[in-house]
Parts: structure tokens; sequence; C-alpha cells
């Protein structure tokens, strides 16, 4: 955790990793409404970065620059409508773009909505990425570097993290992916980012499924909640407590409990409807949680069976267990 820490924290605050527009160029501090049009072929892709300080948005933006992406650091959001217009003008040299927003550009924040409601009038694919992080992991991050929170004024680093949360609030609730790194090293992150972006073709949906624990608390990042604990508890069969849902008994015992096959089938129509709803308003990802008491046995087998059923759909789906042995 403490690679993850310092990464997370200490270069949130910098920019010198990421690509930043050329010295002296000129560009607007308006929209670009004004400006000629150019072919919607032309158009760059576009990823928003943001999240909380300490969360790992310059460990996500290192990961796009390293797959191929044009990487911009504390643009402020008036600029991006432009960013994107200087994109489409580079003959397809700069056809993917990533741009990181944070608090420190936290003054323009009122203009974000404008632009992206400009990049949406001018067809362009862009996607909001949200780095989350509990209070507690960011807290630990920001004193492991000793710094201060950019937030936090003569306050203590907690009243910081409260005011961002507040400010970043609207944007979280539009983003198309969060990802909690609370638990997450940097190279747990990086690999997150990597089966969301590198891909040589965009898919057209993919999933999350993440077994838990409820006792464990509930995945902040979960857009969809499934709840195990109807079925019998595997940990009270003392020839089943030792191994988890990945063991062929224990995913045999959990299906031969009435109601079990049923649910399965029935939820995975359920995701068949929704996913269709998330493609026609846009949304390319989603994560399922599927919980049960402590995350080994009934959360572990649905969530291996539940995938299975929504690759052979054709989501291109990635299996978590969070908290298989942590007991």
């Amino acid at each position: 955790m403490s690679e993850q820490d310092h990464e997370t924290s200490a270069t949130d605050g910098t920019a010198e990793s990421t690509a930043q527009p050329e010295h002296g160029a000129q560009v607007s501090t308006g929209t670009t409404s004004d400006t000629p049009s150019v072919p919607d072929a032309a158009i760059p892709e576009l990823v928003i970065i943001s999240g909380m300080s300490g969360a790992g948005r310059s460990t996500a933006a290192k990961c796009l620059e390293d797959l191929g992406w044009f990487v911009v650091d504390n643009l402020p959001p008036a600029l991006i409508p432009t960013m994107v217009e200087l994109g489409a003008r580079s003959q397809g040299n700069v056809a993917r773009i990533a741009v990181v927003v944070d608090v420190r550009g936290r003054r323009f924040f009122d203009n974000l909505r404008e632009s992206l409601a400009d990049l949406e009038s001018k067809h362009v694919t862009r996607r909001i990425v949200f780095l989350e992080s509990s209070d507690e992991a960011l807290v630990r991050r920001f004193e492991s570097v000793r710094r201060p929170h950019p937030l936090q004024g003569d306050g203590r680093i907690v009243d910081g993290i409260a005011a961002e949360r507040e400010l970043l609030r609207e944007l979280r609730g539009d983003a198309d992916l969060v990802i909690d790194t609370s638990s997450l090293n940097v190279h747990e992150l990086r690999a997150k980012m990597d089966a969301q972006f590198a891909g040589e073709e965009e898919p057209e949906l993919r999933a999350t499924v993440m077994s838990f624990g409820f006792k464990y608390g509930l995945p902040v990042d979960a857009d969809l909640v499934v709840d195990m604990r109807f079925l019998p508890n595997p940990h009270w069969v003392p020839e089943l407590r030792p191994f988890t849902g990945l063991n062929e008994e224990v995913s045999n015992y959990v299906f031969s409990q009435p109601g079990a096959k049923e649910f399965l089938d029935r939820y995975t129509e359920l995701l068949q409807l929704i996913a269709a709803g998330y493609r026609r308003e846009g949304k390319r990802y989603v994560t399922i949680a599927v919980g049960c008491t402590g995350g080994k046995h009934r959360s572990v087998a649905t969530s291996e069976k539940l995938a299975a059923r929504l690759a052979s759909q054709g989501v291109e789906t990635v299996v978590v267990h969070r908290d298989m042995g942590r007991e």
C-alpha cells in the first residue's frame, strides 16, 4: 500500500509526467462554437479523469499515456473543447485525448458542465473516469508524504477531503466509470485501467463482476448490488468451510439449493434489459457487486457463474474477488 500511497497523493500535485500544450500555443479561453467545424471522423476520443486528490488520478493518467493517449494534466474545463478542436485538426496524429480535471482548477469547475454540453453538441465521444477512495485511505496517503490536502487551508486533512467530496459530488454522479482505489496498489489500479482501455476495439459494454463480504462493507464503486445471503451458507458445512466458491464442491452445493439456479437465470435476463438501456444511454462500464456474509463462498460461486453468462452474451467481463482470503 505504501507505493500506492506515495504515487497517488504525491504525483497528483504535479504535472511533470503528463503532456502539456506547447508553449506559446494560441488557445481561446472560451468555447469553440465560432471556429470552423471539422468532420466527425476527425474528432478524437476524449476521456476526462477526475476524482479525489490522493485517489490515483496521476497513475490513471500515466496508464493512458502508456497506451498511446495524449494526456493533459490540470486543464481548465473551459479549454477542453478547444483541446478537442486542436486534436481534430492534427490530421489523425492525436486520435485519443485524456484530460485530468481536479480541484487545483476549482475556480473553473463552473465551466465544466457548459464544456460537456458543447462537446455533446459536436458529437464528441467522451467518458468520465472518477477515482474514489475512503477517507481513511486518503488521510493515510497524505500523512505518509507529509503534504496538505489542496482544500484543507488552515484546517485538517479530513476537512479538505470533506470539502472536495462536496465539490465533486455532481461530477461523480455523471461518471461513466468509478474506480475505488482504497485497497488497490499502483499495479492493481493500472491493471484496472488496462482492462478498460487497452483493447484495440472499443466493446459495446464492459462489466466487472465483484464478489464481496457484507461484513467488510459495500463496494463504493458498485452500480448494481446482489445479495446472495438468501441461500444457505457453506461455512456451516464442515467439509466445505475450508474451500471457496472457486471450488467445484462449493459451487455445486450453492447451486443445488432451492432458488439458486432460478435466481441466476432471471437475474441474467434482467441484466440483458439493463445492458440494453446502458448501451442506449452511452454507458460503457458497469460494476456488479455480488455479496454474501464473508465474500468467500456464495458470492464467489455466483460471480463466476454470472460472469460466464455475461461473457457468453458478448459482454467483456472481468471477475474480481475483493474479500476472498481476507478472513
